[in-house]
């Protein structure tokens, strides 16, 4: 099966390439399932980063807490929402990133779409 993603400005698709690229990043948002973990990188976000290995595209991401970076960076959806946790980042944050609105202007635009 393959899938077409040229339509969808701004997808990127997660396959073995991205997958290859994102492992370490993958890897330490993966870590962050253990709270000891979360407060190591709060403590010392270069040198926790470090210990992973990122590349400077994936550490410049995480600096900037740009989720879209991450996932061009080859970071998978479903480790990313560790990392954005730490900082309280929702999924509707992650939307008006997607969207290149802000946060209350992309939950307006939910409420607006769910009145129909």
């Amino acid at each position: 099966m393959t899938f077409d993603v040229a339509g969808i400005p701004g997808t990127t698709l997660f396959d073995g390439t991205q997958a290859r690229k994102g492992y370490a990043l993958n890897m330490m948002c993966y870590s962050f399932n253990a709270a000891a973990n979360r407060q190591a990188f709060l403590a010392d976000e270069e040198g926790y980063m470090r210990q992973y290995g990122l590349t400077e595209p994936q550490a410049a991401a995480i600096r900037a807490k740009n989720v879209l970076q991450l996932i061009a960076a080859g970071g998978n959806v479903y480790y990313l929402a560790k990392f954005a946790g730490i900082f309280g980042l929702d999924v509707q944050d992650i939307g008006a990133q997607q969207t290149g609105m802000t946060k209350d202007e992309f939950k307006a635009k939910l409420l607006a779409a769910a009145r129909g």
